[in-house]
């Protein structure tokens, strides 16, 4: 690329053992690059290494107290479930998840380590933006959407299945039916 003054293009070869290791290769660059086209073409992003995932969770831990009820308990389950992924990252980094996580609530009480997350190379939490750690924006809420709506189709499903349990087990207080009986 040197003697190119303006390229618009560039071919990149992929080399693997195997089909498989070149088809998972292909797989990782392509959404590399759409990462990259995204954040490009809406021009926002946030802090990666879970930095934006703890301060989510923080503030939805801070709202449910406001709640009360059993809206409270879904919104603190669904805090607890966004604060998995740094944790994870911790445990994929080979990293004591506990002490990291602690760690990283303990920074981000203060608003001044908004940006705080987990740092893998230095098995640290840090200010990803100073580590230059981002994702882009529209990643980060197709995630939150995609877990909501998977969440809401199990309770749907829940439902159907408790509202089916009671079908069968007829009128409260009456003990279902046995296999063959009659009803008098």
């Amino acid at each position: 690329m040197g003697e190119c003054k303006d390229p618009r293009a560039v071919t990149i070869v992929l080399r693997g053992g195997s089909e498989h290791v070149v088809d998972e290769a292909e797989r990782s660059l392509h959404d590399g690059l759409c990462v990259v086209r995204n954040a490009v073409e809406d021009g926002k992003i946030v802090a990666g290494g879970g930095a934006s995932e703890a301060e989510t969770a923080k503030e939805l831990k801070s709202y449910a107290t406001t709640v009360g009820g059993r809206e409270q308990l879904a919104i603190e389950a669904f805090a607890e479930a966004v604060e998995s992924v740094p944790m994870k990252l911790a445990e994929n980094a080979g990293l004591d998840p506990i002490d990291i996580m602690v760690d990283l609530r303990l920074k981000h009480e203060s608003p001044d380590n908004l940006w705080t997350g987990v740092d893998a190379m230095s098995g640290k939490v840090e200010d990803m933006l100073k580590q230059n750690v981002v994702e882009p924006l529209r990643t980060k809420q197709q995630v939150i959407r995609s877990a909501s709506e998977a969440a809401c189709m199990i309770l749907r499903i829940d439902d159907v299945v408790s509202s089916k349990g009671m079908k069968e087990a007829g009128p409260p207080g009456r003990p279902p039916m046995p296999p063959g009986g009659e009803e008098f």
